[in-house]
């Protein structure tokens, strides 16, 4: 993106906003009219988008970034579009740096036009005004083509701050052959689970049902917002934060209580060890999002055709409740001179359906195009999962997924302080019931600390 020297106030069109008044939680008052709250806060970008004048026959040049290797796909479109030409940089994953890297080029006046940004990292940006509003510019147009939970996740107030991309619905990925050999169903319930847990312990001393990672709390985030737990709402002009909620204690009293009976491991996700357990056939079965299936298949392949998916357990026998782990936008960066375009270009990068495709085998997340699974490869069987249509799954979780669910400005904080917390409990210092209170109060410190009026529920 072509450099330009820093507009010293408000681009032509475009709004500016108080700290009182950025940011509206959620969308059609589903939260109310909260707000944040607090004194004026110039945008920390040294610049803000302004829509330039296109003469006809000018190239319009965009700068994307992202941490997926998607070049292939940039290609497309640049041979699609010569009239917009979009230049690919890879970065850092958002948490290992990406994140840092944009927020340093919003405050120099160089950001990106276009960047992936994280669903749960949407509200801190909107705290440093760091993305554009595309409402002026008509994102309004395109929003029957996406799945409508995903969509709201990037309306604050009157404005909708970028174009949803994918998510990561949870289901239970398991292994067809150990379940037989071990006299057990899929679980439908958090009752039946816990059963199961304790079949595999008595019948494989050497195995478990399932893992718990005391280090990713993320994980566990997702497992709260399935029972029904709502960590953060509004009431007026103050942020309502509620963690310590009667649902995610529920949860966390449960996963208390199979750690201490020894029927799941403790063990993070996505280590070596854990894929060499999982290899092993020492756990038979995880509960997590739909880009698992890549991590799975590429560190486990010798289970191939052994795996099968199905939806999570209920709490409540009969239900379809679901959860999300993951997902991410792709929003405009303040600064750009062609948010139109850029605009333009991330609806097709989440539309087109070669580029659904090839973005989900890399293991992208779960498409936020509506209707994606009877026209994508979703449907497709793999010989992986065997000859299953596994993602149907995850399908029937897409569709019943809380659309309640809002994220904490500083949840990345908040999750830190989690895994602390989980940590400590597991090394027997509490439990993870009772640390959820000391979380909440610490995400209550980091939200005053950002001048945020706040209070727990």
């Amino acid at each position: 993106m072509t450099s330009h020297p820093a507009t010293g106030g408000p681009a032509a069109g475009q709004k500016t906003i108080s700290r009182r008044n950025l940011l509206r939680l959620g969308a059609g008052g589903a939260l109310g009219a909260g707000l944040l709250s607090g004194c004026a806060m110039p945008a920390s970008s040294s610049r803000l988008s302004a829509q330039a004048r296109v003469r006809p026959g000018q190239r319009v040049n965009l700068t994307f970034w992202t941490w997926l290797p998607v070049q292939t796909v940039i290609d497309q479109w640049n041979r699609q579009r010569p009239d917009i030409q979009v230049s690919l940089q890879v970065i850092p994953a958002g948490s290992q740096g990406g994140y840092q890297k944009m927020y340093s080029a919003l405050r120099a006046g160089n950001a990106p036009d276009l960047a992936h940004v994280e669903y749960q990292e949407l509200p801190s940006f909107m705290l440093v005004q760091g993305l554009t509003d595309l409402s002026p510019y008509g994102i309004e147009r395109y929003r029957a083509d996406y799945v409508d939970w995903q969509w709201q996740q990037g309306v604050f107030g009157n404005g909708i701050y970028t174009m949803p991309w994918a998510s990561g619905p949870m289901a239970m990925f398991y292994r067809a052959d150990l379940f037989t050999e071990w006299g057990i169903s899929p679980p439908a319930t958090w009752a039946e689970f816990e059963t199961a847990a304790r079949r595999v312990r008595s019948r494989a001393p050497g195995a478990y049902l399932h893992s718990f990672p005391p280090s990713n709390s993320a994980w566990f985030e997702g497992l709260a917002w399935q029972a029904g737990g709502e960590w953060v709402k509004s009431a007026g002009d103050t942020w309502i934060v509620d963690i310590d909620n009667p649902q995610t204690r529920k949860v966390a009293a449960y996963w208390d209580r199979l750690i201490r009976d020894d029927l799941v491991l403790v063990e993070n996700d996505g280590t070596s060890a854990w894929y060499k357990q999982i290899q092993d056939g020492q756990l038979a079965c995880y509960v997590s999002a739909d880009w698992y299936d890549a991590l799975i298949e590429d560190n486990a392949p010798n289970t191939a055709g052994k795996w099968r998916t199905t939806t999570m357990p209920q709490w409540t026998r009969g239900s379809q409740a679901a959860a999300n782990w993951g997902g991410s936008s792709v929003a405009v960066l303040q600064g750009s001179r062609y948010p139109t375009q850029a605009m333009e270009f991330a609806h097709w990068f989440g539309t087109n359906v070669d580029t659904v495709n090839a973005t989900f085998l890399l293991g992208s997340g779960w498409p936020a195009l509506q209707g994606a699974f009877g026209t994508t490869v979703l449907a497709k069987k793999s010989a992986f999962f065997g000859h299953t249509a596994y993602n149907q799954a995850f399908n029937v979780a897409d569709a019943h997924i809380n659309t309640n669910w809002r994220f904490l400005p500083t949840n990345d904080a908040m999750i830190d302080h989690m895994n602390d917390a989980f940590s400590a409990a597991i090394a027997g210092n509490g439990s993870l019931e009772k640390a959820l209170a000391q979380v909440q109060s610490l995400a209550i410190e980091d939200m005053k600390a950002k001048n945020l009026k706040v209070r727990a529920a």
